[in-house]
């Protein structure tokens, strides 16, 4: 059997990251992916909104860089989660991501903002250069 998914969407709200019992960083957020088709020479929007869970250091890589309408390429398996909630059996599909790749560029606020690499006015004997 083969179960391989590759999405690429925006993030609809920012991640939640939390941690197993074990110790395990776990990140899960949603994607909301855009399709275009036609329909009778008239194109339409279709797009759907899918759960992405990933866990390890990419979890906590998420969790720091990713927001609100940040651009994704998720790329992972597709999982049905399923349990009771009040007598009723529920469940859901989900991506386990192997790998999330950032798609979103930085601002140009971000990119331009430098750290302060002014060298120091005053250069002791203790400093080697």
């Amino acid at each position: 059997m083969y179960n391989r998914i590759i999405l690429i969407g925006n993030l609809t709200k920012d991640p939640e990251l939390r941690y197993t019992p074990q110790g395990t960083p776990v990140s899960s957020f949603r994607i909301a992916v855009n399709r275009k088709y036609k329909q009778s020479d008239t194109m339409k929007d279709e797009t759907l909104f899918i759960d992405v869970v990933v866990f390890g250091k990419q979890a906590e890589s998420v969790s720091q860089y990713l927001s609100k309408g940040s651009s994704v390429l998720v790329e992972g398996r597709l999982q049905e989660r399923r349990w009771e909630s009040e007598g009723q059996q529920k469940s859901k599909f989900e991506v386990v991501a192997q790998t999330v790749r950032f798609l979103s560029k930085r601002s140009s606020a971000e990119t331009t903002a430098q750290p302060d690499m002014t060298p120091p006015e005053e250069i002791t004997d203790i400093e080697p250069f």
